[in-house]
């Protein structure tokens, strides 16, 4: 599957973004899909999951309160929504996806996804 992420940008630090990520190449969408970020220096981390059979979702408690996810199954396409951004939320955020589910336990790790977007830049300004 191929994954197109966009809406990453600038903002100041207490605005929204949105992120969309598009899969394609399949017939319907992932069993699973994530989003990951890095910031400059720093390793690649867990931000957010959902699953498309039941929407249960998993999120890094970084972002907790902050940030939502859905989905449309009908577009193949997560949604990131961020509010009230910090200038630590500055990264380039990927989509991540797996075309089967992944058990709760497994949907922050980087491993169990097969599937990687070219990310988005997303940059808060303090």
């Amino acid at each position: 599957v191929q994954l197109q992420a966009s809406g990453g940008g600038l903002v100041q630090a207490g605005g929204s973004l949105r992120l969309s990520c598009v899969a394609s190449g399949r017939a319907s969408m992932p069993g699973t899909m994530a989003w990951f970020r890095q910031a400059p220096g720093k390793e690649r981390e867990f931000v957010f999951a959902i699953r498309r059979n039941d929407g249960h979702t998993r999120f890094a408690n970084s972002v907790k309160g902050r940030f939502t996810i859905s989905r449309d199954n009908a577009k193949n396409t997560v949604y990131l929504q961020m509010n009230s951004l910090k200038p630590e939320d500055t990264a380039v955020y990927y989509c991540a996806a797996r075309s089967s589910s992944i058990i709760t336990g497994q949907m922050s790790s980087q491993n169990v996804y097969s599937d990687w977007g070219q990310g988005t830049q997303v940059t808060v300004s303090s």
